[in-house]
């Protein structure tokens, strides 16, 4: 299991730190795009250092992983890697080139170069530590750092990328390591919503929201944030700040909740702040062979962690022959992964490849036993059946077939959020609600 990020903190410069990061969509395809990156950049320049963390533009990642697709019908990890971490390296060159053009000064680095030390599997690695003395040295000379996002080096010394999303954790990391306040993620959405705007016109823009919050959001689906790069935010303490790269709108901050911070939530208030879904969901179930030979579950959860499988919606029962099984969801992508796995265990499997999750976010939700009951009723009577669920205080998933989700998404955001503007009491008393600079 890969150890726990060690990133140390240290005192800013004499000018403030600024970290932002581009995703994807915000550097694009067009020297238009690129150019807007680089002036959002030389404005932040003349007021503070300023360190610049980017994603692969467009599809890059997409396309790069369809092109070894076409090599291999099963790359290496390794292999990928390299070929994958190109994306990043290719936008970080380019928006220093187009810096210089708006005399700017910049330096490009990889990841490695910027001190990332990485540890875990290929394709899924964990930071373990980050050198901020290179990345130091080009912020004292005056210049801009551009770091390419999702990537660092091994101990091995090979290159080993973060996962989907790891631009925004390399960002959130960088902040922390050079004792920035907060982390700036530019995206092509105004901020965080209370569901999917593309899927819910109604969707309202949450100002600000509090990082377990988030972190729930994220896990069950949100994509706008990288699940890790809140998780890390809030153990350092770092703000993150998501705004668009396309307008001058505030956008939503998500606070990090200092311990024991009081909150001004009121019992009778309504608690769920968000929607989020997360199509692409396989359900297995595997019952046992007889009642003899029990499924204790540890067996299932120790070959799926070997391989960094995740699972979630997780639920035991007992069929009426009176064998025990399991039931729950694994990314759609590793279906074939965990097929192959199971089968060596003396159970009878089961899988629907097609399987989404909806899931209510927020603070509480089980304080209010009806929450539940609402949130099943609300789905049968649009004739969507839950598959199963899973309930804690901050979230409550369900699983519908994947052609039923962005319907569930829609019905769950009108039973739970169509009522008056979402109250700030889902944030630390102490926290300021608005927009900041």
């Amino acid at each position: 299991m890969a150890s726990a990020p060690s990133l140390t903190q240290r005192p800013a410069g004499r000018r403030p730190i600024r970290v932002l990061k581009f995703g994807g969509t915000s550097m694009g395809s067009t020297p238009e795009r690129l150019a807007r990156i680089a002036g959002i950049v030389a404005d932040a320049h003349q007021h503070a250092g300023v360190v610049v963390v980017v994603s692969a533009r467009g599809d890059m990642t997409d396309r790069l992983i369809d092109e070894a697709r076409t090599a291999s019908t099963a790359p290496p990890g390794r292999e990928l890697d390299q070929l994958l971490a190109t994306g990043e390296a290719r936008s970080a060159a380019l928006l220093a080139m187009a810096l210089h053009e708006a005399h700017v000064p910049a330096v490009s680095l990889l990841g490695a170069q910027a001190g990332f030390e990485v540890c875990g599997r290929h394709t899924d690695g964990r930071i373990r530590h980050i050198d901020t003395a290179r990345v130091r040295q080009v912020l004292e000379r005056g210049e801009v750092a551009v770091v390419a996002g999702f990537q660092g080096r091994n101990a091995a010394g090979d290159v080993t990328t973060l996962g989907r999303g790891g631009s925004d954790t390399s960002a959130v990391a960088l902040a922390v390591a050079l004792g920035a306040a907060d982390c700036e993620i530019y995206t092509d959405v105004d901020g965080i919503y209370s569901a999917d705007p593309r899927l819910v016109p109604g969707a309202r823009l949450l100002p600000v929201v509090r990082n377990s919050v988030m972190a729930e959001m994220a896990y069950a689906g949100a994509r706008v944030l990288h699940t890790r790069s809140v998780e890390l935010a809030g153990r350092a303490g770092v703000d993150i700040h998501v705004r668009s790269a396309f307008n001058h709108r505030p956008g939503t901050v998500v606070v990090s909740e200092p311990e024991g911070a009081a909150t001004a939530m009121l019992e009778a208030e309504d608690r769920v702040v968000a929607v989020s879904h997360e199509p692409g969901n396989a359900r297995i179930t595997i019952v046992a062979v007889c009642p003899e030979a029990p499924l204790r579950g540890t067996e299932v959860l120790a070959l799926l962690a070997d391989v960094s499988v995740p699972v979630d919606v997780m639920t035991r029962f007992t069929d009426r022959s009176g064998r025990h099984g399991w039931d729950f969801t694994v990314p759609a992508k590793d279906v074939e992964t965990v097929t192959s796995l199971l089968t060596t265990l003396p159970g009878r499997l089961a899988v629907d490849a097609a399987v989404a999750k909806v899931s209510l976010v927020g603070t509480g939700l089980m304080s209010d036993p009806r929450t539940v009951g609402r949130m099943l009723n609300a789905l049968l009577a649009r004739g969507i059946d839950p598959l199963s669920l899973a309930t804690s205080q901050s979230r409550i998933s369900a699983t519908v077939a994947e052609a039923d989700c962005a319907r569930a998404v829609t019905v769950l955001h009108e039973e739970f959020l169509s009522g008056p503007v979402l109250r700030e009491a889902l944030l630390p008393a102490t926290v300021a609600v608005g927009p900041r600079a």
